[in-house]
């Protein structure tokens, strides 16, 4: 299955992002990083170009591994110095060990079931799974036309998602899972919703 256009490279990527946040495009990445603590280890999962860490985890020294399906996003990841394996994460039964298990706007690719891969994330955290999640989504708006150009223009090559999260469905998917606490928080703008669960194995 090809990747849209939003997926071939970072620069379309990164434009598509800043076009949809606008003037918070920074802090849907800002959100993430001032949860990580300088030198812990970070699994990115479906990392994309790798913004997260070129833009804020590098400089505070993070052990970063990316995975994602895109061959050209790995390579710019390790490009700026970072670890990442090409891969299809739905096709992984477990994921090694790190402080923080990491997935933005990249949840809804793996509905209707997302609850084996939040039990793989848990089990492959030491302090935290942080998942960052659209609640606000042209995909599935009320405008026809944009809904389907936005669905096409976000298929990273697994397949169509025409379904996407609302902010009720999260929070009672996370609400259910109870073998750990877990708080949430809306970046600035409101689009993203940001759910930390507290695995808290090795806690700072």
């Amino acid at each position: 299955m090809n990747a849209s256009l939003v997926y071939r490279n970072s620069f379309t990527y990164e434009l598509v992002i800043r076009i949809l946040y606008g003037r918070h495009h920074r802090a849907r990445s800002q959100a993430i990083a001032q949860l990580i603590p300088p030198e812990s280890s970070v699994l990115d999962l479906c990392c994309g170009p790798g913004i997260l860490f070129a833009r804020h985890l590098r400089t505070k020294r993070v052990h970063y591994t990316g995975l994602d399906y895109n061959a050209r996003f790995i390579t710019r990841v390790k490009r700026l110095g970072g670890e990442g394996q090409v891969c299809d994460i739905s096709r992984l039964e477990s994921f090694p060990q790190f402080d923080y298990v990491i997935m933005q706007a990249s949840l809804y690719h793996f509905l209707p079931d997302v609850g084996p891969l939040l039990t793989r994330m848990e089990r492959a955290a030491r302090r935290a799974v942080i998942v960052a999640e659209p609640i606000r989504n042209l995909a599935t708006g009320s405008n026809r036309w944009l809904a389907t150009l936005a669905q096409r223009q976000t298929n990273a090559g697994l397949g169509s998602q025409p379904t996407r999260f609302t902010e009720a469905m999260l929070d009672d998917l996370f609400a259910s899972r109870t073998a750990h606490p877990f708080r949430s928080f809306l970046i600035p703008g409101g689009r993203e919703k940001v759910y930390v669960i507290d695995v808290g194995r090795n806690p700072s």
